[in-house]
């Protein structure tokens, strides 16, 4: 069989900028299974987005790394790589291995001196990723065994540190949105099936993940566990301290709240929330952390008149 040889690079160029066009169409924050990315057509031809069983894929027509990934772990503590969010507002990316040399690490290293963009797929469950793309890989910190990557087209490719305090702040807060808050929302919405855990909504634009230990807390990671699936109303209400949930997971609602005379929101939309018994995942490892649960309505108890 005839070896595939490396195209031009206006095809490496078209290539790219099909696929993320292709997985643009799926949404701002495209969740893709791993059998569509094996799928992908260009020009009449199957090449895979995804590798079978590594995670930097390099097609052969291509000059250098189109995607890397990271696996799903349910428990972020356990996941089989240390994808770093960097104090300067970059992520890192973990060599394959340690040896610097090897292949795939070369054909990312080969994208970051052509500066070529590639596609993060970062997984939300098994064989399920989301993808973040376009991705730079800008430097290499070979001491530690990895790859210094923007999720942001920096204004020079080739300079990974921050210049200043404003552009580390914005570089952190980019991330944050471009990458962390997708993983969290795709993980919560699909460990909850997409439904509000108190009044079961479903409609998924009407939905978001709520924390249980607030984001700006110490512990306040962004693992389904720290999480849970809320109507927007209902999120609101559980960040106002308006509604709490007991760590035997049901609903109370603020005495002061119950008292008040309004219309059927008020009614059915938070008084009728009193009582209610919270729908979790079926997988312990997803279920609301009782001590994150206790310590926020323990929050919800001071927050009462």
């Amino acid at each position: 069989m005839a070896r595939v040889s490396v195209r031009s690079e206006d095809y490496d160029r078209r290539f790219r900028e099909a696929a993320f066009a292709w997985l643009a169409e799926r949404g701002d924050s495209p969740v893709v299974a791993r059998e569509e990315l094996a799928e992908f057509v260009f020009e009449g031809e199957r090449i895979p987005l995804v590798d079978p069983s590594r995670g930097i894929r390099r097609p052969a027509v291509l000059r250098g790394a189109l995607s890397i990934m990271t696996t799903y772990s349910p428990n972020e503590a356990s996941a089989p790589y240390e994808d770093l969010f960097g104090t300067d507002g970059f992520l890192r990316y973990k060599y394959r291995g340690t040896d610097a040399m090897q292949g795939d690490n070369r054909a990312v290293r080969e994208a970051m001196a052509s500066r070529l963009p590639m596609i993060w797929l970062y997984g939300v469950a098994t064989s399920t990723y989301l993808a973040i793309f376009p991705v730079y890989a800008i430097s290499e910190e070979r001491g530690q065994n990895q790859f210094v990557v923007s999720v942001d087209v920096p204004s020079d490719l080739s300079e990974a540190s921050a210049d200043s305090v404003i552009e580390r702040k914005y570089r952190i807060v980019h991330t944050n949105q471009r990458v962390h808050q997708p993983v969290f929302r795709a993980r919560v919405m699909r460990a909850y099936e997409q439904r509000c855990a108190m009044c079961s909504l479903r409609h998924v634009r009407l939905l978001d993940a709520a924390h249980i230990r607030r984001d700006a807390h110490p512990r306040g990671i962004a693992a389904v566990s720290n999480g849970m699936a809320l109507c927007k109303i209902h999120h609101a209400a559980y960040d106002q301290n308006i509604l709490g949930i007991h760590p035997d997971l049901v609903v109370h609602v603020r005495p002061d709240i119950l008292e008040e005379v309004d219309g059927p929101m008020l009614l059915h939309g938070l008084q009728e929330m009193a009582g209610v018994q919270l729908q979790v995942p079926r997988r312990q490892v997803e279920k609301p952390s009782r001590d994150a649960v206790e310590e926020r309505y323990a929050e919800f108890l001071c927050a009462a008149p």
